[in-house]
């Protein structure tokens, strides 16, 4: 199994737990607009690890969580029915990880390794 050049992994900080389940967008930005690159879903553990090719080039990205259809599966109410993280690449040869850290009215993320 190959792990994408770019994935994220969702932990739900109110339950201390992984979120699985949560649909994920990766865009790129070319020309000002945002592309779709790739779709997945966390697994058990709160990862996605197929997220888009093996490799990317340098650019703009944008990660989008469907956190309101988690939250709603869970019979939670949430502020934020999406989080959406832009960020930067700009070493071909990195892996790029972009955790979430998600509860219903807050969320952080870092750049991970």
């Amino acid at each position: 199994m190959t792990v994408s050049h770019i994935t994220t992994h969702v932990l739900d900080a109110a339950q201390g737990l992984p979120a699985p389940g949560i649909a994920v967008q990766l865009f790129a930005k070319n020309a000002g607009e945002w592309t779709l690159v790739a779709e997945a879903v966390t697994d058990a553990d709160g990862r996605a690890k197929q997220l888009g090719p093996e490799r990317v080039p340098g650019g703009t990205y944008r990660l989008h969580f469907d956190t309101g259809s988690y939250f709603a599966s869970r019979n939670t109410p949430t502020f934020y029915p999406e989080a959406v993280l832009t960020f930067v690449t700009d070493d071909e040869a990195a892996h790029y990880h972009v955790p979430l850290l998600l509860s219903p009215f807050a969320y952080s993320t870092y750049r991970g390794s």
